[in-house]
């Protein structure tokens, strides 16, 4: 499992690095061998920094690509939010057979 991870209008510092790819690792640890890559772009939702976005681009092998977003005023809250989304939304397709088998 592969994780890109982009700024945009913020610094990623090692720390928020660090955090993107262990809460990823954690949440979505049992679909590794079904997700290609995820991509992450944290960025400014608006010019005042009140508001930090938090985009997860999933892609896997033989299903739709997954986006799931988020905002907040703590980038960290964001993030753990869309990672916790991510988790359930993979489970669900999962369970609904909408994720193939490894190969």
């Amino acid at each position: 499992m592969q994780i890109d991870i982009q700024t945009r209008g913020l610094i990623l510092t090692e720390e928020l690095r660090v955090h993107v790819e262990r809460r990823l690792q954690f949440a979505l640890s049992r679909f590794q061998d079904r997700v290609q890559r995820i991509s992450v772009c944290l960025s400014n939702a608006d010019s005042s920094g009140a508001a930090l976005h938090c985009d997860l681009h999933i892609h896997g092998k033989g299903w739709p690509d997954i986006l799931i977003e988020d905002t907040e005023a703590d980038i960290h809250v964001a993030i753990n939010r869309a990672v916790s989304r991510a988790g359930r939304t993979l489970e669900r397709q999962r369970l609904y057979g909408h994720l193939d088998s490894p190969s």
